[in-house]
């Protein structure tokens, strides 16, 4: 959140992939020395781990199976934007999604979308909030475009008595 301005919505935890209305992208995180995949499309560089994260073409990320499996499976044409692959396989599927799914960044089911909203904004209430559910975390939007993630993992676990 943004000095207390922002919608929050659920992260989910699975992968980023992208349609940009003429293919599709895996999120790809490249290490300092390592070389880049072919293709690779480079979006910004972490100056503190030397870390470069950016796009790879889908066709050859180690998630093209999943993703062909996911958007078989799902009704209807993909509008350009980011999405979430889901389901078994992806990230230890801690959402337990039975199979692939690809979930539009943002978007969630009217239940979860409500609880979400109810965040809280301070450190320590959106700490408990957090640790009192099983979403992955929170990403607020501010109205300008900039977005704010935050996970529960991000909050260290509250000690008794403190």
């Amino acid at each position: 959140m943004f000095s207390g301005v922002g919608t929050p919505t659920l992260k989910w935890d699975g992968t980023c992939v992208m349609f940009d209305g003429a293919g599709l992208w895996a999120r790809r995180e490249v290490r300092p020395g390592k070389q880049a995949p072919a293709g690779f499309v480079a979006l910004s560089t972490d100056e503190e781990t030397g870390k470069t994260v950016g796009w790879e073409p889908m066709a050859q990320s180690g998630f093209a199976r999943w993703h062909a499996e996911a958007e078989a499976a799902a009704h209807g044409p993909f509008e350009p934007g980011t999405y979430e692959l889901l389901g078994p396989k992806v990230n230890g599927n801690p959402d337990a999604f039975p199979g692939r799914v690809l979930m539009r960044h943002a978007w969630a089911p009217d239940a979860l979308d409500e609880d979400v909203k109810t965040a809280l904004s301070d450190f320590d209430g959106l700490r408990d909030w957090l640790h009192a559910r099983p979403y992955e975390g929170v990403v607020w939007h501010h109205p300008d475009g900039r977005m704010a993630k935050i996970k529960g993992r991000d909050f260290p676990r509250a000690q008794p008595g403190s």
